[in-house]
């Protein structure tokens, strides 16, 4: 694609990132035949092709943006789809970063708007603010059909019913490992995660030093800024992310690390890119060395040996969700483990496709999120499965309001595998089996 910036506008890091992207796009549209928006709205400016000409005008223009163009831009999941699909190798998702921070920076909102946006990055990255704020939902679920805004019916909606004990696992901390000592790693245990299902930590930790980790919380890690990050609030963002950079830097140079495990991974995206963050930063050496070492959970797993066990007769229903699949491309591991700790896996058709959770997607664009919802769910009931799998509480939280079928991180399943509890979620009486599968020389 041709691009016209100034010499002038080049001098600027993100406009010369968003001009090597924008000329590595060739207009073949093969995105188009991938992303979620354009096949439930048909419109191709909710394709990434689409998109692309928009953010092209607007930052060739320096112009401050239109309701048209931020409609459209707000209308785009960040699933990354496109991007396993570009044959041109188009780094989307710098790209539409950048147009998020330039229009959260020139473009004025409804004060409607404003306030959803301002109210959710205020709690959603702070466990505690967030579990006084699901105590309130808990409490407002019966008058949700009263809310004129969509947006706070869904908000109440997909609130969980029970809000979860705190878990003390999550303070800084260190937990030696089991046996033979194999690997120094410290875990992000996140914000939203850390009020909506305390079991994920919980069962990593468990798991991990079961197979040789030892499991460091490092004091003053929290949220990845992703949240704030896809909403274009790049102060606050980057704010969360040095916090995160500072304590696992540390906890390098002081004890060492293997790796930074991260099991929610819309985090994990965020994290591998803190690098071409922070590229212009004093933290950049840092930075980047965080991002070398960070990885999803299933990669260290691949790495730690996970014992075999034996076949049961268990359907798991995996579920990939976009950030792995396509932020991370990692596509097979957690298949991989679930098949050799014994599950049968199943996959929904068109697993490509998002859920339409997206962070905070779901609630502030719910009536394509729930049509995306939908589809989901039917191609993933249609495979009759005893349980749903995924790796993110996003879409743990968007699959599990929809269906009565359990709904487990996949690191909870092969805690159980290895002699950990039975997930929660697998409520008595489901058809789950009686015990847990036996796995031959399990730690």
């Amino acid at each position: 694609m041709k691009t016209e910036f100034t010499p002038e506008q080049l001098t600027d890091p993100a406009i010369q990132r968003s001009n090597e992207i924008l000329r590595a796009c060739v207009h073949c549209g093969f995105c188009t035949a991938t992303c979620p928006t354009y096949q439930v709205l048909g419109d191709e400016l909710d394709s990434p092709r689409g998109r692309i000409y928009l953010i092209k005008d607007m930052l060739e223009n320096d112009r401050v943006p239109d309701a048209k163009t931020v409609r459209h831009i707000d209308r785009c999941l960040s699933c990354l789809a496109c991007m396993t699909t570009c044959p041109s190798g188009v780094h989307y998702m710098h790209l539409v970063d950048h147009a998020r921070e330039y229009i959260e920076q020139r473009y004025k909102r409804p004060l409607g708007e404003r306030a959803l946006r301002w109210t959710l990055s205020k709690i959603l990255p702070y466990p505690g603010r967030f579990r006084l704020a699901l105590l309130g939902a808990k409490i407002g679920r019966p008058l949700a059909r009263f809310m004129p805004d969509p947006r706070l019916r869904v908000m109440l909606d997909m609130a969980p019913k029970q809000v979860p004990p705190v878990s003390r696992n999550d303070d800084p901390q260190t937990f030696p490992a089991r046996g033979e000592h194999r690997m120094r790693v410290a875990l992000m245990t996140g914000c939203a995660q850390r009020a909506l299902n305390t079991d994920i930590n919980d069962a990593t930790i468990r798991l991990l030093t079961r197979l040789g980790c030892e499991v460091v919380v490092a004091r003053g890690a929290g949220c990845c800024g992703a949240l704030t990050h896809h909403m274009g609030k790049t102060d606050e963002s980057h704010r969360a992310a040095a916090r995160n950079i500072r304590a696992w830097h540390s906890e390098m140079q002081n004890g060492g690390l293997d790796a930074i495990v991260i099991n929610t991974s819309g985090c994990g995206t965020t994290v591998k890119d803190y690098g071409h963050m922070f590229r212009n930063d004093a933290l950049a050496k840092q930075a980047a060395a965080v991002s070398g070492i960070a990885m999803d959970v299933s990669e260290v797993l691949m790495k730690l040996d996970l014992p075999e066990g034996e076949v049961r007769d268990l359907t798991v229903a995996y579920h990939a969700a976009c950030s792995l699949q396509h932020g991370q491309q990692i596509k097979t591991y957690p298949k991989d483990l679930l098949k050799r700790a014994g599950f049968a896996v199943v996959e929904p058709a068109d697993s490509h496709l998002c859920c339409g959770s997206a962070g905070t997607y779901n609630l502030m664009q719910p009536e394509i999120s729930g049509q995306l919802k939908a589809r989901k769910l039917r191609t993933l009931e249609a495979g009759n499965p005893d349980v749903i799998a995924a790796g993110n509480i996003g879409c743990m939280m968007q699959i599990g309001s929809g269906t009565d079928t359990p709904v487990v991180h996949t690191v909870e399943l092969l805690d159980w595998a290895t002699g950990g509890p039975r997930p929660p979620a697998m409520r008595p009486g489901h058809n789950t089996g009686s015990q847990v599968p036996n796995l031959r020389n399990a730690p």
